[in-house]
């Protein structure tokens, strides 16, 4: 349980707890899903000084005396790391910072495999109970407030070296601004709608002449 680092009061961003991520690997064509979110949090945070101590001390154990070296290049691979400065984090469109990004700092975590669900009362939900499941990872949305649990990793294989984050589990702990436009608001373009006109009543049809009075 040591490698676990949890994160209290961060906010969440680009949610897929509910439903996986789906992505095609433009060379081979498997569909790779993941369970992922990123959390943002102030520069300060404990939970992010944390990650970063436990992260120095695995480097250390693992790339000896290259760790140092191994670090800086990670840190200036924003592909190869799973935290960065919300300054990294550009929308393409806008060029500037996604919301609530700019003057914090994100860890991006996920795994293959849905994370826990913790209730409000600090229990999880029952594994077997997919409509409790689903409703408490639905109410989570990009800019709530959560408590989490990751699992920091490194990565070295033949794909290159980096750290990586495990979502281990995550509880929803308050509402806050979503993050984006939200739902568009038309409702100033509408009015009351008027009562219908009471129908008027047919017009009296003229006798046929054998009805007529002599």
């Amino acid at each position: 349980m040591s490698d676990i680092i949890y994160l209290s009061n961060v906010r969440l961003s680009f949610p897929h707890i509910a439903e996986p991520q789906k992505q095609v690997n433009e060379v081979t064509g498997a569909t790779r899903i993941s369970y992922n979110c990123e959390f943002i949090m102030p520069q300060d945070h404990a939970g992010f000084a944390q990650f970063m101590q436990r992260y120095g001390a695995m480097a250390l154990d693992k790339w000896k005396e290259h760790a140092n070296t191994v670090m800086s290049m990670i840190n200036g691979d924003r592909k190869t790391r799973c935290y960065g400065r919300g300054e990294e984090k550009v929308n393409k469109k806008t060029f500037t910072p996604y919301d609530g990004y700019a003057g914090n700092v994100f860890i991006t975590s996920g795994r293959d495999i849905p994370p826990q669900v913790i209730q409000a009362d600090g229990q999880p939900v029952d594994a077997g109970n997919t409509m409790a499941y689903q409703a408490l990872a639905r109410a989570m949305y990009g800019g709530c407030r959560v408590n989490a649990a990751i699992k920091p990793w490194l990565q070295d294989n033949k794909h290159g070296r980096g750290v990586r984050c495990d979502l281990v589990a995550i509880q929803f702990a308050g509402d806050d601004k979503a993050f984006g436009e939200g739902a568009a608001d038309a409702s100033s373009m509408f009015g009351a709608v008027a009562a219908p006109a009471a129908p008027a009543a047919p017009a009296a049809m003229p006798l046929p002449p054998f009805m007529m009075p002599q």
